[in-house]
C-alpha cells in the first residue's frame, strides 16, 4: 500500500502530528500496533498540563512545554475536550527542599512560566487545608492545568480523519528500509507499506525504529509509573495538583484531582526491561500510597476504584529528540517524548508538522474541515437538555452505565465516530461507561452487545482491549452440545 506520508504511532503526539499535516494536500496514513489510538502512554498518565518550571532552560522540553501549555485552552475548546487550569503546588519540608524550590522558581521564570512564585506554609494551608501540616513552603504555579489525555487523543484522531487521514490499527512495524525507488518500505503485520515521507512517533518503540534507520543510536529507558484512582469525594480533598520535590527519576508522587472529579495518586518510577509491561505490583502501589501520605496524611485506599500503570519513554540523553533523522532523507522522528510530553504535544505537532510541510513543499487544502462536534455528555446536561435529547433520540432514554450516567445513544455514537471504538475499553474511554465505582460490572455486557450490533460481528468476538481479551468463548448451548 502506498501513502505519501506514513506516521508510525497513534498516541497523542502521532495523532497531533497527523492533524497538523491533514491541513495539507497529501495522502496520510497512521499505523499503530494496538487495536485503538491512545493505547500506550496516552491512556495511562497523570493528565497534567504542566506549567513548565521543571524542565531545564534551553532544552526542547522547556520550550515546547511552555508553548504547548499556552495552546491548551484554545485547542481544548476547538476539539471539545475537557480542560481546566486548577494550578499546582510543589511542596517542601526541609531547608534543602526550599533551595530546590527556589531553583525551580528561577527555572520557571527563565522558561517564561506566568505567575510562578514561592509561598510559605500559612498560604499553602489556606489554599489546600488537607496538606501535611509539616509543610515548610511550596512553589505555586497558577497556570498548571488538567486534561483527559485519551479524550484529547481521540479528538485529534477524529479531526485528522475527517480531513482524510487513514488509521490502520493492529499493524506492528517489523522492518524499515529505503529502496532504490527512493521510497520508504515498511514491513507491518498485514503486509508492506510504501511512502515518500516517514514519521516515527512510536513512543516506547521510537528508539527501536530510529536504530533501524540510523547509525547514531538512541536508547529508550522504559520507566513504569503505577497509580491509584480514587472514587469521587465531596468535598474533594485537593483542588490543585500537589507535587513533591522532584528527583532524578521524575516529578515524584503526586496527589491530584482529575477533570472528571476523581483523585489520582502516583506515579511510581521503576525502570523495567519490557516497554509493554503495564502490570501493577503490591510493592509499587505500596510505595505510591506511602509517598502520597507525605503530601496528604489522610490518604486511604478504601475509596480506590482501580489501579493502573503506564510507561514513560525516557531517552537516555534526557531531552526530546524531534526533527529529521540524520542521514535519512525524508525521515522524521519524535523520540523520548516523556513528561512533559502531553503538555508539549500541541507544540511538538506544530513544530514537526510545519517542518515537514515546508521541507516537502506541501500545499494547504482549500477545503480543510473543522473538528467534529459531539453533544454534551448526558451526565453534564441540565434536566431540560436531557428531556430534549431523549425527545430527539429515544436511545438517550436508555441508561447503560449507572455509575457515570452514560446512555445507549452515547455508546453507539462513540462506535460511529470517525475513529470509533471497537472494544469495551474503547467505549469506556470515549464515554466513561465502565469508569465508575463498579468498573463496568453492571454495564459491560450491554456495551458488548451494542458493539456486536454496531460492528456486525458475533458477541464472542468482542474484546475488552483487543487481542485475545474476549469476554466470551462461546454459548452455553454450544457447550452443552459438545458435552462440556
Amino acid at each position: 500500500m502506498y501513502t505519501d506520508i506514513l506516521i508510525i504511532g497513534a498516541g497523542v503526539v502521532g495523532c497531533a502530528v497527523a492533524r497538523v499535516l491533514s491541513r495539507y494536500q497529501a495522502d496520510i496514513t497512521v499505523l499503530d500496533r494496538a487495536d485503538d489510538v491512545a493505547e500506550g502512554a496516552s491512556k495511562a498518565n497523570s493528565g497534567i498540563v504542566h506549567a513548565g518550571f521543571d524542565a531545564h532552560p534551553g532544552t526542547l522540553k522547556a520550550r515546547l512545554n511552555v508553548e504547548g501549555a499556552k495552546m491548551y485552552p484554545a485547542l481544548s475548546a476547538e476539539l471539545g475536550v475537557p480542560y481546566g487550569q486548577c494550578g499546582a503546588l510543589v511542596i517542601g519540608f526541609t531547608p534543602e527542599d526550599r533551595a530546590t524550590l527556589e531553583n525551580l522558581v528561577r527555572q520557571g521564570e527563565e522558561n517564561g512560566v506566568p505567575g510562578v512564585r514561592l509561598i510559605e506554609r500559612d498560604e499553602v494551608l489556606r489554599m489546600e487545608p488537607n496538606t501535611n501540616p509539616g509543610v515548610l513552603c511550596a512553589l505555586y504555579a497558577p497556570t498548571s492545568g488538567l486534561t483527559s489525555p485519551y479524550e484529547l487523543t481521540f479528538a485529534l484522531a477524529d479531526h485528522a480523519a475527517v480531513n482524510g487521514v487513514h488509521f490502520q490499527l493492529n499493524e506492528e512495524v517489523t522492518a524499515l528500509s529505503r529502496g532504490k525507488d527512493g521510497l520508504w518500505h515498511v514491513a507491518a503485520t498485514s503486509g508492506e507499506y510504501t511512502c515518500r515521507v516517514l514519521v516515527n512517533c512510536a513512543g516506547v518503540g521510537s528508539a527501536v525504529l530510529h536504530n533501524m534507520l540510523s547509525g547514531d543510536k538512541l536508547t529508550i529507558i522504559n520507566r513504569r509509573g503505577q497509580y491509584y484512582l480514587l472514587d469521587r469525594m465531596n468535598p474533594m480533598p485537593f483542588h490543585m495538583t500537589m507535587f513533591q520535590c522532584p528527583t532524578k527519576m521524575g516529578k515524584g508522587v503526586l496527589v491530584s484531582p482529575t477533570v472528571h472529579g476523581n483523585t489520582l495518586l502516583g506515579p511510581s518510577a521503576e525502570d523495567i526491561p519490557d516497554g509493554l509491561d503495564v502490570s501493577t505490583t503490591a510493592e509499587g502501589l505500596s510505595f505510591v500510597l506511602e509517598k502520597s501520605r507525605l503530601t496528604w496524611p489522610g490518604a486511604v485506599i478504601r475509596g480506590a476504584i482501580t489501579n493502573f500503570s503506564g510507561i514513560r519513554a525516557h531517552e537516555a540523553g534526557g531531552d526530546f529528540v524531534i526533527g529529521p533523522v540524520k542521514g535519512c532523507e525524508n525521515a522524521y522522528e519524535t523520540v523520548g517524548i516523556e513528561s512533559p510530553g502531553l503538555s508539549s504535544a500541541p507544540a511538538i505537532a506544530e513544530m514537526l508538522g510545519s517542518m515537514i510541510a515546508q521541507e516537502q513543499g506541501l500545499q494547504q487544502k482549500a477545503d480543510y474541515q473543522p473538528a467534529p462536534r459531539h453533544p454534551r455528555p448526558f451526565y453534564a446536561m441540565t434536566a431540560e437538555e436531557r428531556a430534549a435529547a431523549v425527545k430527539a433520540d429515544p436511545l438517550y432514554g436508555r441508561l447503560v452505565c449507572r455509575c457515570e450516567v452514560v446512555t445507549e445513544a452515547e455508546i453507539r455514537a462513540a462506535i460511529r465516530r470517525p475513529v470509533g471504538a471497537t472494544t469495551i475499553d474503547g467505549v469506556k474511554r470515549r464515554t466513561r461507561a465502565g469508569m465508575g465505582r463498579c468498573q463496568g460490572g453492571f454495564c459491560s455486557p450491554r456495551v458488548a452487545e451494542i458493539l456486536s450490533e454496531e460492528l456486525g460481528v458475533p458477541l464472542t468476538e468482542i474484546t475488552k482491549c483487543g487481542g485475545n481479551s474476549r469476554l466470551l468463548t462461546g454459548t452455553i448451548l454450544d457447550a452443552m452440545k459438545e458435552g462440556n
